[in-house]
């Protein structure tokens, strides 16, 4: 079992100037992770898919020779309170990166996606980080392997963000301990890859803008909810045991079931908050529009086209390309985009 000892920091490393830019894409969780206890330890296992073109793309510039601070930038503009949680985030990592605190940061990073759209940008923003300061370690304490520090950049991400230990890997990604070999509360891992029957590994998310500002209940707070949800613990249980049929689903690759339980997770992760005190819903009247003209283009036309939801009101449009795209995309463009803000869609694909 890995424990927080064996990513500690090695305390021989030389300071020098570094520049280092990484890139890292956000994931949409299809079994939801949802309640949180200290130190970002997941209430239960979650596992994602990894999207290909929504991703932050982050330059960080390291000055060895000036006092620790740090100074952010996104789309070329300071944001000073994002560069004060990056700061508490550098000194609660200390212990694993020794020498994070002997320097200067300017950080610059840009999204590829709309802000407030329903894709996880602390997930790719705070991988990002995560990778940057990899590669800085590798620098500076020169890490064993590539795999070892694929594994420290998402147990760092996770301290940054939780989903964030996600986006690390591509494909299908597991983090939690669950019936996954070698999966882990600390990081994420990658789901076997030859577990996985084909369907699965070609995918399309096309995530509908039903909403564009900010939502009325943070992430956050939507976890910190679920300590006093007096459901949280059958929520809880269930994601654990859906990892079960979930394996059996992504093996044999049946469809049908498949978006079955990935629906029923996203209505279970809003059914959550509205049974919290306070309660709180994030859906909007376009949401569940969208939701119910996929169920009944489903049925009259037994075409793979279903959702799962984030933290939020957007809809993210699930569908394989097995032959059967045009239509769906063509019913997308014609029956769905009146319900979004401004015609808003972003179209991405899942990234193995």
């Amino acid at each position: 079992m890995t424990t927080t000892q064996e990513f500690l920091g090695k305390e021989d490393f030389t300071i020098n100037n570094q520049t280092v830019s990484e890139s890292c894409p956000s994931n949409i969780a299809l079994i939801k992770y949802w309640g949180k206890y200290d130190n970002q330890i997941p209430a239960n296992p979650s596992i994602s898919y990894t999207l290909n073109h929504c991703k932050t793309n982050t330059t960080m510039e390291f000055l060895a020779d000036e006092p620790f601070s740090v100074q952010t930038f996104l789309a070329g503009n300071e944001e000073v309170k994002f560069a004060e949680k990056i700061e508490k985030y550098f000194r609660n990592i200390e212990q694993y990166l020794p020498w994070i605190l002997k320097g200067k940061y300017i950080i610059k990073t840009e999204n590829t996606f709309p802000h407030s759209s329903g894709i996880a940008s602390s997930a790719s923003g705070f991988g990002a980080i995560a990778k940057c300061l990899m590669k800085l370690d590798e620098t500076f304490s020169e890490i064993d392997t590539k795999e070892e520090s694929l594994r420290k950049a998402s147990f760092l991400a996770r301290l940054g963000s939780g989903s964030a230990c996600r986006s690390l890997y591509n494909g299908l990604v597991v983090w939690g301990q669950s019936q996954i070999k070698d999966s882990s509360d600390l990081f994420a891992v990658q789901y076997p890859n030859d577990e996985i029957h084909e369907i699965f590994k070609n995918f399309n998310d096309w995530v509908l803008l039903i909403h564009e500002g900010q939502k009325t209940v943070s992430s956050t707070v939507g976890h910190s909810l679920m300590n006093t949800n007096p459901y949280a613990d059958r929520r809880f249980q269930e994601a654990r045991e859906n990892f079960g049929p979930m394996k059996e689903i992504l093996a044999n690759g049946d469809l049908p079931s498949f978006i079955k339980l990935v629906e029923h997770e996203a209505l279970t992760l809003h059914a959550m908050m509205m049974m919290s005190d306070p309660a709180f819903i994030l859906m909007k009247t376009g949401t569940l529009e969208v939701i119910n003209k996929i169920w009944d283009f489903r049925r009259e036309t037994n075409l793979p086209l279903f959702f799962t939801l984030d933290a939020g009101a957007n809809v993210h449009l699930l569908f394989p390309n097995d032959g059967s795209e045009e239509k769906i995309k063509s019913f997308i463009e014609t029956e769905l985009l009146q319900h979004t803000q401004n015609n808003g869609v972003v179209r991405d694909v899942m990234r193995f």
